[in-house]
């Protein structure tokens, strides 16, 4: 029998109406590069997505709750599984203009999925004839997935499996043929008989992780209170931080990998994630300036962390395997690369962005806090919106591949995203990369943030910004190097 493991299941116990808990990636698929200009129907889009159901067990499994949410839930087969339940299509309004795509795609995020059924679904959008940079004709599929069954990793990972490396139809990834172990629906007794187990083991396994955890616990102890001691700054009340409405917005901007590459290189060390965090508090500095709203004090984003262990017995299966870290962003700092250097010792300074000690202390914790603990903290944390006192947005950024993809021969020449907001937490900037390009992807609410093209408008002048003040930097390197040479 497979069980939903804990750290998936907080994902079930933290949905509500208002706030629903699965993530959507978009592709953007170019027709043009179809060998023999022959047209993808919706049909072969099925046929390939049917040829590719084996390779993850997500696709033909649902979840069984236990009564009274007295254990964690169980994986199952779906026994009336459909995939044209799952797959379905639909074509934007004409013009098919980016605002339109938007829109349509911010309605398809804030519809719950059906949870009786496989907690995945895809919709593929037809009629993208008026976007900049695709030619008429071009597509996108959506696939909507439930945060309790992977996290951003395994969704790098789930359209791996999906997709090809040519417009031949060579799979990126092997097909593995093996077929996957069945899931039987567990009886009511068994259900019993395990959440009684884990029940009575609960305290010895929360005692025994503990125990091994100890010296890392206390280091982290300390370093809270010491920094504690230095805090100076609380993280500020801001529009983002207030209860979210059901009904989600997004937009987008598209960046060279090859800027934020450049930028980098302004401050020794920084790594691609300081640079985004960089952009995003010179984009939000600039959008709070603009209502009047920007705080003395710097906003704090919530990170996430990558918590898979590569020693891990299977490192790559689904589900989520996640910590997080509180960054501050210099929201408060006007000078772009004085920006970056802050946001580059804040994270040299963490002890989860070093080293990751604090996610795994975590994530080996909550492997053993019953599922009636959870369902109750859960609740409680939505209720009091305690996320607010933490930080303000969340920003995550996913890596992904750097080279060309395909679908049914069609080239992906887009990736784009929305993830679940928090009540507190308004605000979710999530940064795919693949093929050379780094899209800023923004999902907030209408309340929040009624002007969310301004917003994105801000980030795109905050890597601008970025870009001028590097350009100096450069030139007295250059000038350094000629010195040296002519010595």
């Amino acid at each position: 029998m497979d069980q939903l493991s804990p750290q998936d299941s907080q994902f079930l116990y933290m949905e509500s109406d208002d706030n629903l808990t699965h993530v959507t990636s978009i592709s953007v698929f170019d027709p043009t590069t179809v060998p023999g200009g022959k047209v993808v129907r919706f049909k072969d889009i099925l046929e390939h997505v049917e040829g590719r159901l084996h390779m993850s067990p997500l696709f033909k499994r649902r979840l069984v709750r236990v009564p009274l949410e007295l254990d964690f839930p169980y994986w199952v087969d779906d026994e009336n599984f459909d995939l044209e339940y799952h797959v379905t299509h639909g074509r934007l309004p004409k013009p098919g203009d980016w605002r339109q795509f938007c829109i349509h795609m911010a309605r398809y995020h804030s519809r719950p999925l059906d949870m009786n059924r496989p907690l995945w679904e895809m919709f593929v959008v037809e009629g993208l004839d008026n976007i900049d940079g695709l030619p008429k004709g071009s597509y996108a599929i959506a696939t909507k997935i439930h945060h309790a069954a992977v996290d951003g990793t395994a969704i790098v990972d789930f359209f791996g499996a999906m997709a090809d490396i040519d417009n031949k139809g060579t799979p990126a990834v092997p097909l593995n043929m093996a077929k996957l172990r069945r899931s039987p629906k567990p009886s009511l007794l068994d259900m019993a008989v395990r959440a009684t187990w884990h029940t009575i083991r609960s305290p010895i396994g929360i005692t025994d992780a503990v125990m091994r955890s100890a010296p890392n616990i206390y280091r982290m102890a300390q370093n809270a209170l010491r920094s504690q001691k230095k805090e100076k700054n609380p993280v500020p009340d801001t529009r983002f931080n207030a209860y979210v409405a059901p009904h989600k917005m997004f937009d987008a901007k598209v960046f060279p990998l090859a800027d934020l590459k450049a930028i980098r290189q302004a401050v020794p060390g920084s790594t691609i994630n300081d640079v985004i965090l960089a952009i995003c508090g010179g984009g939000l500095r600039r959008y709070l300036q603009h209502h009047d709203e920007l705080p003395d004090n710097s906003l704090v984003a919530w990170v996430p962390i990558n918590a898979r262990r590569e020693t891990s017995a299977d490192p790559d299966a689904p589900g989520n395997n996640i910590s997080s870290m509180t960054a501050p962003i210099f929201t408060n700092v006007e000078d772009p690369i004085e920006r970056l250097q802050c946001i580059h010792d804040a994270t040299q300074r963490s002890k989860a962005a070093k080293s990751g000690v604090s996610a795994r202390v975590m994530v080996d914790l909550s492997k053993h806090v019953p599922a009636s603990t959870q369902v109750i903290a859960s609740r409680l944390v939505l209720r009091a919106a305690a996320s607010q006192r933490m930080c303000n947005l969340f920003i995550s950024n996913v890596p992904g591949p750097q080279v060309p993809l395909y679908m049914n021969g069609a080239m992906q020449v887009g990736t784009f995203g929305m993830a679940p907001l928090a009540n507190g937490m308004g605000l979710f900037i999530a940064t795919p990369s693949y093929n050379g390009k780094v899209t800023f992807n923004v999902t907030s609410t209408r309340e929040i943030l009624p002007d969310i093209d301004l917003f994105v408008d801000c980030l795109e002048e905050s890597l601008n910004d970025l870009k001028t003040a590097i350009k100096p930097v450069k030139k007295k390197r250059a000038q350094k190097k000629i010195r040296a040479v002519k010595a």
